[in-house]
């Protein structure tokens, strides 16, 4: 049966035992409202590593909008019971007094000279368009680094960003090696999502548009596209319609992030968008040329 842990502290002691009797920790850091997507992190931990803890924990350092963070799903014990099946031993959870023992000001907030640099691989889109975002996803990565001490952890391309702040953050550190696994689509081709819950069923049909934007650049990029501004364009062209309000559709090379877009013509590039449907933000990414969009 999977151990489900109210405080850091307990989670530090039961990873502490696991690394004395010689095992090797998988870690899988989620917000919870879990879905297939996370447990295929979960699964793929589990088959790479000796015993699997998760985190559970909604994040207030990473969010912009306080309505964001109160609306954000929430379902501690449905987590717990997928978890089991996915084969975790542990999953642990708590406050953020609890995460940062001592170091919280009277009003409840981390001072600012407590967050952790985000690097270089925070600059732009999803860094500008919430500001303070990555310096909150840093923080709280570094705590659960700290707390767990895992062999790996592991993470989703949806992310694309994030995974690339957190390898960062990781090697900055001298560990633990970061996983980045695959994303996981619903039959539309929209990338799961702990946020898609929260669309009405004509929205999930809207936000559709998403993949199948990405899925027109690459198919452009696999007949020899490169120039930087056309495929953006297209991009931004199939994400034209009533109901998405868009935030960014743009390239950027996977292995020279910038905060602007490139231009010219391209070696490599990941195409990422962000747009709200219903008011739900989604993110979704595509790296041309890679293999395409997998469905479920």
């Amino acid at each position: 049966m999977i151990e489900l842990l109210d405080s850091p502290a307990e989670a530090r002691a039961w990873c502490a035992l696991r690394r004395e009797r010689g095992e090797r920790i998988g870690f899988v850091p989620t917000m919870g409202a879990l879905h297939v997507g996370h447990l295929s992190l979960v699964e793929r931990a589990v088959a790479e590593n000796d015993a699997v803890c998760v985190s559970v924990f909604v994040n207030p350092l990473q969010f912009d909008d306080p309505r964001d963070l109160e609306r954000y799903p929430r379902d501690l014990e449905g987590d717990a019971r997928l978890l089991e099946g996915a084969g975790a031993a542990m999953v642990f959870t708590g406050t953020l007094a609890q995460f940062f023992p001592g170091e919280l000001a009277a009003d409840g907030s981390l001072a600012p000279e407590r967050l952790v640099d985000p690097g270089p691989a925070a600059a732009g889109l999803e860094g500008a368009f919430r500001t303070g975002h990555f310096e909150g996803v840093a923080t709280i990565v570094a705590r659960l680094f700290d707390l767990v001490e895992p062999a790996r952890v592991y993470f989703g391309r949806k992310d694309y960003q994030q995974a690339l702040v957190v390898d960062d953050l990781a090697r900055r550190r001298g560990g633990p090696r970061v996983v980045v696994c695959d994303i996981v689509r619903e039959p539309t081709g929209l990338a799961c999502s702990s946020r898609n819950a929260l669309l009405s069923e004509a929205g999930r049909a809207r936000a559709a548009c998403l993949s199948r934007s990405l899925e027109a650049v690459d198919a452009a990029w696999r007949e020899g596209a490169r120039d930087a501004e056309e495929l953006a364009a297209l991009l931004r062209e199939g994400l034209a319609r009533d109901g998405v309000e868009l935030d960014y559709a743009e390239l950027r090379d996977p292995l020279a992030w910038s905060a602007e877009a490139p231009t010219g013509l391209l070696e490599r590039a990941v195409a990422l968008v962000a747009a709200r449907v219903d008011g739900v933000r989604l993110i979704d990414n595509l790296e041309l040329g890679a293999g395409g969009v997998a469905r479920a």
